[in-house]
């Protein structure tokens, strides 16, 4: 995959973050109905809400990450060793810093 199409892929991916990032807000923005049983349902749905868009907001991070790295025409390289991360590697993790040799 050339590296055009990674921006590319990697804007997408971040594009759609965003977008479930603002659909989370807008669900927690929501007013808590009357009913407790129902509250209590809301508030544990609440939980999970707010954790993957916390997890949402992390990924957004090391994919913008990611962009300044191919900004700065660091992207792909290992910051451990140096070497070329694999593209396989970079299919699977595009934010990966590391080569897998060096990924602990």
């Amino acid at each position: 995959m050339k590296l055009e199409e990674r921006k590319a892929k990697i804007e997408g991916r971040i594009a759609e973050l965003t977008a479930h990032m603002r659909k989370i807000s807008d669900d927690l923005d929501q007013p808590l109905p009357a009913d407790l049983e129902d509250q209590a349902i809301d508030l544990e749905d609440d939980e999970v809400l707010s954790s993957l868009g916390l997890s949402n907001q992390k990924e957004v991070g090391l994919l913008n990450d990611a962009l300044k790295r191919i900004a700065k025409g660091t992207y792909g390289i290992c910051a451990e060793c140096g070497d070329d991360i694999s593209p396989e590697r970079l299919d699977a993790v595009p934010y990966a810093v590391t080569c897998r040799k060096c990924m602990g």
